[in-house]
């Protein structure tokens, strides 16, 4: 089955609004990791730690969208963490293990490290 413009190469991603959505989320992320420093994510929802993973995840799904695929979202996140002081990068990665450790993560790869 052919696809209807499946073959275009380099095309013009100033009309999608992942490309705006991208730029816009680049932009505003930074500052609310930082804000994130020290929020405590146990007690209460909706916090700025939980904002800040939020529009992590939108920014790398818009840019991994805008571009056609996953590394570049994974990349558009590191640009944004690699802004961040080094305090707000340590925090959010604690949030990050934090949430993969609760979502079950450990359990579905533990077969890929099975101790000798």
């Amino acid at each position: 089955m052919q696809i209807p413009g499946g073959s275009q190469k380099g095309r013009d991603t100033r009309y999608f609004v992942a490309a705006e959505d991208a730029g816009r989320f680049a932009e505003e992320t930074a500052p609310v990791v930082e804000r994130a420093v020290g929020i405590e994510w146990y007690e209460r929802a909706g916090t700025e730690v939980d904002r800040a993973a939020f529009m992590l995840c939108r920014l790398r799904r818009a840019r991994a969208g805008e571009k056609g695929g996953p590394h570049h979202g994974d990349e558009a996140v590191r640009a944004v963490l690699s802004q961040v002081s080094t305090p707000a990068l340590v925090w959010m990665a604690s949030r990050a293990i934090s949430f993969m450790d609760e979502s079950g993560f450990p359990d579905a790869v533990e077969a890929w490290f099975a101790e000798k």
